[in-house]
């Protein structure tokens, strides 16, 4: 399975979200000296889900590093983040353009 499947299938299990993006940056960072060469190493998450009410922003990027903890201390290099509820992102028009949603 690919990292990207799995960064997918665990935080879709884990947190439930409403809309979930997985995109794999990793095309940015080529030659870069910690890119490897089968890319899937840089990552940039957008996650709509209940379970961010009520956390701070740090808060809730430290939940989604402890769900994807193995492949960040592995395959992954880089993950932005950008963590949102769903209130969030119908007061801010938070879109995700090539949406899942779950």
């Amino acid at each position: 399975m690919s990292v990207a499947k799995t960064i997918e299938r665990k935080l879709t299990e884990q947190l439930r979200p409403q809309s979930l993006l997985v995109v794999d940056e990793s095309h940015q960072h080529a030659g870069h000296s910690s890119a490897p060469i089968g890319g899937e190493s840089h990552f940039h998450v957008q996650i709509i889900a209940e379970v961010f009410n009520n956390l701070s922003r740090v808060a809730r990027q430290r939940l989604v590093y402890r769900v994807l903890n193995a492949e960040l201390a592995g395959p992954v290099h880089a993950l932005s983040l950008n963590t949102v509820t769903p209130a969030e992102a119908t007061a801010n028009s938070f879109g995700l353009d090539a949406q899942k949603n779950k």
